[in-house]
C-alpha cells in the first residue's frame, strides 16, 4: 500500500513512517499542501493523509484544491483542533476521516486500512501517476496527449485500471475483454503489447507490468514491487 503523509512536524512525520513502514504501508512525505499536490501531479496513492495546520497552504485549502482537481482519493485530516465546528468543516471540504492529536499510531494504522479497502463506485475519473482516465466518457490521455484506443484496448485499461495497483489474472482479463468469444493463440499477449506501447510513452515511466505466472497491472512505478 502507498500513502501520502502531509505533516509539517517533522519529528512526528518520522514517527508515523517508521510505524507505518512495520506494517507494510509505504509512505512518500509532504510538508505542506502545495508540496502535497506537486507530488500527486506525477504519483498515485490510495489514501492521503494530512495535517489540517501547516504553512504555505493548510489541511482544509489542500483539500479543497484537492477535491476541486477532481480527485476522490481518501483523506483523513490529522488536527489538534477538536471542536465540532472544524469537524463539520473538514468534512465538508470532502474528508473521509478525521483523527484528533494526539493520538494512538495503531489507530492511524487501522483507519488507514479501513480508507485503502473502500471501493469507489461512484468516482469516474481516475488518475494514475499523470495517465488519467475518464470512465463515462471511455477517454485517456497522458502527458497532455490523447490516447486512440480500439474497443478491445479501452476495456483492458478500463479493467486494470479499476483494480490498481492489484494484479488483474489472465483469465480474468479474457473474460471481461472478450466473454465467452475469448479467441485463442497469442491474441492476450498481443492486446497487452499494443496497450503499453499506446500509454507507456517514450521518456515517461511504464506504467503496465507483466507479472509472470500472475497476470498484468497498471500502477504507479512506486507500487510495482
Amino acid at each position: 500500500m502507498q500513502i501520502l503523509l502531509v505533516e509539517d512536524n517533522m519529528d512526528l512525520a518520522e514517527l508515523i513512517i517508521e510505524y507505518l513502514q512495520a506494517e507494510a504501508i509505504d509512505c512518500d512525505i509532504a510538508y505542506n499542501g502545495s508540496m502535497a499536490l506537486n507530488l500527486l501531479e506525477s504519483n498515485s496513492y490510495q489514501v492521503i493523509v494530512s495535517d489540517v495546520m501547516m504553512p504555505k497552504m493548510d489541511g482544509f485549502s489542500f483539500l479543497d484544491k484537492l477535491r476541486g482537481g477532481g480527485s476522490h482519493t481518501p483523506c483523513m485530516l490529522l488536527t489538534a483542533r477538536d471542536k465540532l465546528q472544524d469537524k463539520l468543516t473538514g468534512f465538508e471540504k470532502g474528508a473521509d476521516d478525521y483523527l484528533v492529536k494526539p493520538f494512538e499510531l495503531a489507530e492511524l494504522t487501522a483507519r488507514i486500512k479501513v480508507l485503502a479497502h473502500r471501493t469507489l463506485p461512484s468516482a469516474d475519473k481516475i488518475n494514475i501517476a499523470g495517465l488519467e482516465i475518464d470512465l463515462t466518457a471511455q477517454q485517456a490521455c497522458r502527458a497532455g496527449q490523447q490516447l486512440i484506443l480500439s474497443a478491445a484496448e479501452w476495456r483492458l485499461l478500463e479493467l486494470l485500471v479499476k483494480h490498481s495497483p492489484s494484479i488483474v489474472a489472465k483469465v480474468d482479463i479474457e473474460n471481461y475483454v472478450w466473454g465467452s468469444e475469448a479467441p485463442s493463440g497469442d491474441a492476450l499477449k498481443m492486446l497487452i503489447y499494443r496497450l503499453r506501447k499506446i500509454v507507456d510513452l517514450p521518456n515517461l515511466s511504464p506504467l503496465i507490468t507483466t507479472v509472470r505466472g500472475r497476470g498484468v497491472m497498471i500502477a504507479a512505478p512506486q507500487e510495482q514491487s
